[in-house]
């Protein structure tokens, strides 16, 4: 078995990858329909990884969870991240892995430039000052 302080860190190694697509996409200006799906899809990626991240970190630190709720609500309780924020994005992210219009497609655009990349940076910066 892995160390758990180890695996943390070889998934946040992935995690700054998908941190940078991410962050790389969401400067860009005036996308298509085609390139926000794209955005949408690589946020998607990252924050499976951003949980799965905190996951790893928490059971470094000896706090089991599991799910992606229970993760979110132990990183907040533990300061890494904002539960009701993360929340909704659990929530949202769902909703764009089963259902596809326009309309939700640019809602989900919008969130994802406005407020969910930030929460992601963020973690982020706090996660990279635990390595």
């Amino acid at each position: 078995m892995t160390d758990p302080d180890i695996r943390w860190k070889q998934r946040f190694q992935n995690l700054e990858k998908a941190y940078a697509r991410l962050r790389d996409a969401v400067a860009m200006k005036n996308l298509s329909d085609l390139e926000k799906a794209g955005v949408i899809q690589v946020y998607e990626f990252t924050f499976e990884l951003a949980w799965k991240t905190v996951k790893d970190y928490l059971e470094a630190n000896e706090v089991l969870v599991s799910f992606p709720r229970d993760v979110i609500k132990a990183g907040f309780k533990y300061d890494l991240l904002d539960g009701e924020l993360w929340l909704d994005m659990l929530q949202k992210r769902n909703l764009m892995s089963h259902s596809y219009d326009e309309e939700n497609a640019e809602l989900a655009y919008r969130l994802i430039v406005t407020k969910y990349f930030v929460a992601i940076e963020e973690l982020f910066q706090k996660l990279q000052q635990s390595i």
